[in-house]
């Protein structure tokens, strides 16, 4: 059944779905006192919505199954990295690699500056391999655990973890996204990555002021000294349980290699997994049923058979695994599904194409891309489609009004990749909880990264600088 739509007619399961957002992720937890309510319920509700809504305008369900099935298939290779980056942060915790670098990063990062510390070195480690989840998902972990000893604000780490991460993923040749999105808009990868430097530049510029203003180091706090009883003890447990040695790196070494030639990251990771396992089995004193446990429900301490462990730090360990991020592959399938219901109708390219004819000034187009990509992506939860839905509706009317496109290229990382990982529905929220065990609700505020970036592409869009501007 092939049908043309207004705006009106297609909306109301979009507004349905962020009212539920609203009510039970802000409005019931603030109001009504108590947690907010399960976010996979919140979708199932605006699912079934959605399907009774389409059966109203006449569709069959055979008809909505079938969408909700396309929809799914394109789920597949992102469930496919969240199984796979579990898998990775358990061997990498077993075979003594994020052991051993938490080990030696305590020696050799001062900790009055772990915030700071923590936003560059996960921008470096993500320049290099171009994945946000796996930069946060290994290095994330060590500067968490690092984080933890000192009893630093955790959720401030993070913040600069999630961000440090994301500004490789969005600034590397070697990210999807950042590929994803030239290619969208039919603009070279290297000119999309030098406008970028527009907005992302200087918000990591501001953003890595404000962590290093953050640090306990100018407060005067003397966080060594408190935390020098907890720093030996967590030291001395950990080359207990485990026997560090130059090998353990090789893990690493897989993955920044793998990304630097561009190898299939699914196949990357669960390389440097199994590479992982053997090490484990060669160098550390835990049987194979402990290894494989590691692979699949994550590693614990208590696997270690030398006595009472009493550091509560080296607990951060206890991740990883097949079923670590369980949750934000459910939410990541129901997501999916949702989105499904909405192309049967194309709700949501109806729904963007409608402002269209009001943009009358470049300001406004810029404005108006960056809006929509933000909604969509929120929306959608899915980077690609989103990069493709934006491209598709806004190259024409760039070329129309001479602004280049390496402007909408920009866009659609500003306001997509860059913003995703703070709403705590999409895939990389839920990634980011179940990897550095703090939610996008607690570290949001202090991803200053993103928060400064989106601010920065708005002023820029209402000014006209760094919008490159085409003449006749």
């Amino acid at each position: 059944m092939s049908k043309s739509y207004t705006v009106g007619q297609v909306i109301w399961p979009i507004l349905f779905f962020i009212a539920l957002l609203i009510y039970g992720l802000f409005i019931h937890p603030q109001f009504f006192g108590g947690d907010r309510l399960p976010l996979e319920v919140l979708i199932l509700m605006a699912i079934t919505f959605s399907s009774l809504y389409l059966f109203r305008m006449g569709y069959s369900w055979k008809t909505v199954q079938e969408h909700i099935i396309k929809k799914l298939g394109e789920a597949v290779p992102v469930i496919l990295i969240l199984f796979a980056i579990g898998v990775l942060i358990g061997s990498w915790i077993v075979s003594g690699t994020i052991p051993m670098l938490i080990y030696y990063g305590i020696g050799l990062i001062n900790a009055n500056w772990i915030y700071i510390f923590s936003f560059i070195v996960c921008i470096l480690f993500s320049l290099l391999t171009g994945t946000s989840w796996g930069s946060a998902g290994t290095i994330g972990i060590v500067m968490m655990g690092i984080s933890e000893v000192y009893d630093a604000n955790l959720a401030l780490t993070a913040g600069a973890v999630v961000g440090g991460s994301f500004f490789g993923d969005k600034m590397s040749p070697l990210s999807d996204t950042t590929n994803i999105a030239s290619l969208a808009t039919g603009v070279d990868v290297m000119e999309h990555i030098q406008s970028m430097i527009y907005t992302t530049g200087p918000a990591a510029l501001l953003a890595g002021i404000v962590y290093f203003l953050f640090s306990p180091g100018l407060s005067g706090a003397e966080t060594t000294t408190q935390n020098l009883a907890e720093v030996e003890l967590t030291l001395s447990e950990l080359s207990s349980i485990f026997n560090f040695n130059i090998f353990l790196l090789l893990p690493l070494v897989i993955v920044v290699w793998g990304s630097i030639t561009r190898k299939p990251i699914f196949l990357t990771l669960l390389g440097s997994a199994w590479v992982a396992m053997m090490l484990a089995l060669v160098f550390q004193d835990f049987s194979l049923q402990h290894i494989f446990n590691s692979f699949n429900r994550g590693f614990s301490t208590e696997m270690y058979s030398g006595g009472e462990l009493k550091s509560g730090v080296v607990q951060i360990l206890n991740r990883g695994g097949l079923y670590n991020l369980i949750e934000g592959i459910v939410i990541s399938f129901l997501i999916f599904a949702f989105i499904g219901t909405l192309d049967v109708i194309q709700a949501i390219e109806i729904s963007i194409r409608s402002i269209m004819d009001s943009i009358k000034r470049k300001s406004s187009a810029i404005a108006a891309a960056l809006t929509a990509t933000l909604l969509t992506n929120l929306t959608t939860s899915n980077q690609y489609a989103t990069s493709f839905i934006i491209g598709a509706t806004f190259n024409k009317k760039f070329d129309n009004m001479k602004i280049k496109r390496k402007v909408l290229s920009r866009s659609i990382e500003d306001a997509g990749t860059m913003m995703e990982n703070l709403a705590p529905w999409t895939p990389s929220g839920v990634f980011m909880m179940g990897a550095l065990g703090v939610s996008a609700f607690e570290y949001a505020p202090y991803q200053f990264l993103s928060l400064f970036n989106i601010i920065i592409a708005y002023v820029l869009a209402f000014t006209g600088w760094g919008c490159f501007f085409s003449e006749e």
